[in-house]
């Protein structure tokens, strides 16, 4: 039962990092064709370690700094939604809110 339930939290979230593409080109006008092929080639959860593990910020994630929406980057949707936490190791959300904090980024 708990192999399912976090297959059912891992499709979850991969649909969820596909609403962030759309959600990027819609509400900031960021076209995130990397972050798209990352997803398919990668799925969910790869792209996100890939991303939050990065030596530095990706280009989305500067471009929608820019733009004033790191709440559409995939360190704030995992860290602003305590549902994703069990998907990632307490590294991983320091990783994230470290590099939120330093954008000036507010998380909830």
């Amino acid at each position: 039962m708990l192999n399912m339930d976090r297959a059912k939290l891992v499709s979850e979230f991969e649909e969820t990092m596909f609403t962030i593409y759309q959600r990027a080109l819609s509400e900031a006008g960021y076209k995130a064709t990397r972050f798209l092929a990352m997803l398919n080639d990668e799925g969910g959860i790869a792209t996100a370690n890939r991303l939050i593990h990065a030596a530095n910020v990706s280009e989305g994630y500067t471009a929608l700094w820019e733009r004033g929406h790191l709440d559409l980057t995939v360190e704030a949707v995992i860290l602003d939604n305590e549902k994703w936490h069990t998907l990632f190791s307490s590294k991983d959300l320091e990783v994230c809110a470290a590099r939120l904090t330093a954008y000036g980024y507010k998380h909830t």
